[in-house]
């Protein structure tokens, strides 16, 4: 019975130190194209440790293992990629919660007849028609549609002809530029 344990033990062994070596040696080049795929270091690193646990659990035989692990990692930043959502109106101008201040959406939504809603209401507007005709085509249509006109994505994709992935980047993009070009608005406005 001492013979099968210590067998078992040396296997035991010998596997933990293969899948020690593999993860020293295909860590740094796993983590730095991971890197170059995702848009923070938590998720590459998540990304990274997903890749070694799938890798960990596998029983079945790796003929090629450099192909695998990189397979494994394209795989899990493809799904990572699929399971983010787009970037909401809210996000781009916030909902004043986090600090209390202007909540964007209400303002602009609002049919509130006081002049100093109407004239907030009127300069947001107005920055924000600036900002959208600064956007190519593509990325101020899908986000007009997506986000003004609560269009859902399917329904864009269906009457475009554009895959769902290709919508929510160009949404992403145009979003990324008007978080940007309306922070000067919002911080005059809080500040004022």
């Amino acid at each position: 019975m001492s013979g099968a344990l210590s067998v078992y033990k040396n296997v035991a062994d010998k596997s933990k130190r293969n899948i020690t070596q593999v993860i020293n040696a295909y860590s740094k080049r796993l983590l730095g194209f991971i890197r170059k795929r995702v848009s923070n270091e938590a998720d590459a690193e998540d990304i990274l440790q997903d890749v070694f646990f799938q890798f960990v659990d596998n029983s079945q035989p790796i003929e090629q293992l450099t192909a695998w692990l990189f397979t494994v990692a394209r795989n899990r930043i493809t799904d990572s990629q699929r399971k983010q959502k787009p970037d909401l109106l809210e996000d781009t101008l916030g909902t004043g919660e986090e600090d209390g201040s202007l909540a964007w959406t209400e303002l602009l939504l609002d049919n509130e007849a006081d002049p100093e809603s109407q004239y907030l209401r009127s300069l947001i507007w107005e920055e924000l028609d600036r900002a959208l005709n600064e956007l190519p085509e593509e990325q101020r249509q899908v986000f007009v549609w997506n986000e003004l006109e609560n269009i859902p994505f399917k329904e864009i994709a269906e009457k475009t002809g554009v895959a769902i992935n290709t919508l929510i980047s160009r949404k992403r993009y145009a979003v990324l530029h008007l978080r940007e070009r309306l922070q000067t608005l919002r911080d005059e406005l809080i500040n004022y």
